[in-house]
This record gives structure tokens, C-alpha cells and sequence, in this order.
């Protein structure tokens, strides 16, 4: 009888730890670099991402020469950007200051990328609330 009640509590934990986890499922990617393989990774891992668990949350933050992605004649991936940002768990971030030192005006945009005040303080509030940091290079 202890085992079978040790089973079943097991198992209940098991199945609780399973969904925290599927449920918890947040990163933000940060990319800097207007290189094209970084580009199509940082796509290729959001397939990835939302294939296996689409109830995860993901955002893209660009600055420096990763606002390459996110404008128009520069962005290698912009067909999957739009894409991607029709789903309410992906974000597409491009820096207003990298903009500004770009000379890149919002009408540039690849459709779907959101504008945020600071790439950088853009990342560091998503660490804190709890986000996963990944950097995006090779």
C-alpha cells in the first residue's frame, strides 16, 4: 500500500514539474550582428522553439547591427519575421536609439517589429522578470 501511494505522489509531482515547465518557457534573444547566419539561426531556433512547445514565449531584441533584420532592405529573414509576429508569443524589438544612430526611420520596418525605447534595458527587464538570455552568434 506505501508503494502504490508513493506511485501515485510521484507522479502527481512528475506531471506538475512537466507543466511548470512547458508552461515557463520564456527567452528573449539578443542580436546584435547583421550577419546573415546569425539571422537565419535566431529564425531557425524560433521554428524550433514553437514546434516543440507553442505556448512559449519568445522575443527577438535588436540593436547595434542587429537591426539588420528588422529593416526591410536589409533583412535577409523578413518574410518569417512577419510571419512569426503574427503569433501572439513571438516579438520582434529593434532598439529607438540604434535607430536613430542608424539614420532608419520606422516606415523601414519590416512589418510586425514593435520599436522599444533601449535594446539593452529591453533585455535586462525580461532577465529579471525571468526570462532565459540567449545571444545570437556564431
Amino acid at each position: 500500500m506505501k508503494k502504490l501511494l508513493f506511485f501515485i505522489v510521484a507522479s502527481f509531482l512528475f506531471s506538475i514539474s512537466l507543466r511548470a515547465q512547458k508552461q515557463d518557457y520564456r527567452v528573449v534573444f539578443d542580436l546584435t550582428s547583421k550577419d546573415s547566419i546569425d539571422q537565419k539561426s535566431v529564425i531557425r531556433w524560433i521554428n524550433e522553439i514553437m514546434e516543440s512547445n507553442p505556448t512559449a514565449q519568445v522575443e527577438v531584441v535588436m540593436f547595434a547591427q542587429g537591426t539588420a533584420l528588422a529593416v526591410k532592405d536589409r533583412s535577409l529573414v523578413s518574410d518569417a519575421v512577419t510571419k512569426y509576429s503574427a503569433n501572439k508569443n513571438v516579438s520582434f524589438k529593434i532598439c529607438a536609439i540604434a535607430m536613430k544612430n542608424q539614420h532608419i526611420d520606422q516606415s523601414q520596418l519590416v512589418p510586425g517589429v514593435q520599436m522599444v525605447p533601449d535594446g539593452i534595458y529591453e533585455i535586462i527587464s525580461k532577465q529579471r522578470e525571468g526570462w532565459g538570455y540567449i545571444k545570437a552568434s556564431h
